[in-house]
């Protein structure tokens, strides 16, 4: 089942961080950025999250899920009504995160 552009928009309104978080649409699901680096995703209208230090001490008892069938395991999150609680997640996993890989362009002859 892909994810509903509802559900999307409604965790980016939660986040209400336009200028630090972006996302991009994958094969019906969407890859969510926080200032550049993956924080997770939305995955058949579940919010997902890397498991990191921080999100594992944010999200104690969170179940841990795969987003598709040969991904490794993400923290579900539950509490997506609570935005203030979204954002302060997401802050604190942005330095434990991986920065993003620079490309290297190939020219064309």
């Amino acid at each position: 089942m892909a994810s509903r552009k509802e559900y999307l928009e409604y965790i980016l309104d939660q986040l209400s961080l336009p200028e630090d978080v972006s996302c991009r649409a994958m094969m019906g699901e969407y890859i969510l950025y926080y200032r550049g680096r993956i924080v997770g995703g939305i995955y058949d209208d579940r919010l997902l999250v890397k498991q990191t230090p921080a999100s594992l001490a944010r999200l104690p008892g969170a179940a841990r899920e795969r987003p598709y069938e040969s991904a490794g395991e993400m923290l579900l999150v539950d509490e997506v009504d609570d935005g203030a609680f979204l954002r302060e997640l997401l802050e604190a996993m942005y330095e434990e995160l991986q920065e993003p890989k620079k490309r290297k362009r190939t020219e064309r002859k």
